[in-house]
């Protein structure tokens, strides 16, 4: 009990004769400063951190420092756009650092270090699941309504070159992410409660429903699919899949023994989707009916 006490009055007066604030530095030059006293624990008179202050101030810094992954892609000339490297802040190595600080009064800086984070998607994986076309659905749709083609160019850009690793889930509403004015969508014709009206995303059913079928050609399992409560004019009755923001969403899961690579893109009137994988997939695919011809 004796040794705990003089072990905090020694710790306090570590604390006091410590400069107030810290430098964080990267590369020598300063990028913050971090008050020592703000990161304990303000209801306990030894200095004893307190752990969600610091993750905090942890994951602010992270934010502020790091740089994010870049899967490889395809561009629309089928050359393969190599991957980039992030990088994150180590932060049990600032952790450390900032305890070792606690006992050297005269450390007034600390040096982040950064880790490397690898993309999950690189250009030898790419080149590897683009080989052999295991599904694949074409739909069409008025370009001289511009809102809409618009809408359905957006969305088929965000699920072009997503891979679904083998006993992963595709989300449609996750991989696409939020339609809103800020992402460039517009407003065009949408189905609500079986009636016809606008909202902001309007036409991106479309795609939905086009990579749903492509999907279903290559024998992939469909967890989550919703049809409109009527019937639309590019797809056969029944081979729709309707997808709201804050409502239905379409999700498969790859069960094949292979990653599965979509590739989704325009050209004039036509939406067309690909799902391609390796030449060594064992896939069984399903005959879909075809779409209506404009």
């Amino acid at each position: 009990m004796m040794f705990s006490w003089l072990f905090g009055i020694w710790l306090s007066a570590q604390q006091i004769h410590s400069p107030a604030n810290i430098t964080i530095t990267k590369d020598g030059i300063p990028i913050t400063t971090l008050n020592r006293a703000e990161l304990f624990n303000p209801y306990i008179d030894l200095p004893i951190l307190n752990p969600k202050k610091m993750e905090g101030f942890l994951n602010q810094l992270n934010k502020q420092i790091s740089t994010p992954t870049e899967d490889a892609k395809i561009d629309k000339h089928g050359n393969i756009i190599p991957e980039k490297v992030g990088f994150q802040l180590n932060q049990q190595d600032l952790t450390e650092q900032f305890y070792r600080s606690f006992y050297n009064p005269n450390r007034a800086s600390l040096e982040i270090q950064l880790v490397p984070v690898y993309p999950k998607v690189d250009g030898e994986l790419l080149s590897y699941i683009r080989i052999k076309r295991i599904g694949s659905y074409v739909t069409s749709f008025n370009p001289q309504n511009k809102n809409r083609t618009n809408n359905i160019q957006l969305a088929s850009d965000a699920i072009n070159n997503s891979v679904v690793f083998p006993g992963e889930k595709f989300s449609f509403n996750k991989t696409v992410g939020k339609r809103t004015a800020g992402k460039g969508y517009l407003r065009a014709p949408v189905i609500q409660r079986g009636e016809f009206s606008e909202d902001i995303g309007g036409g991106i059913c479309q795609v939905s429903s086009t990579l749903f079928n492509a999907v279903d050609n290559a024998g992939l399992k469909i967890v989550q699919r919703f049809s409109h409560s009527r019937s639309v004019s590019y797809i056969p009755p029944g081979r729709d899949a309707t997808v709201s923001w804050y409502g239905p969403d379409f999700e498969f899961k790859n069960e094949y023994n292979q990653p599965i690579l979509i590739r989704a893109r325009t050209l004039g009137h036509l939406l067309i989707i690909k799902l391609y994988s390796s030449d060594s997939i064992q896939y069984i695919p399903r005959k879909v009916p075809n779409p209506p011809i404009y």
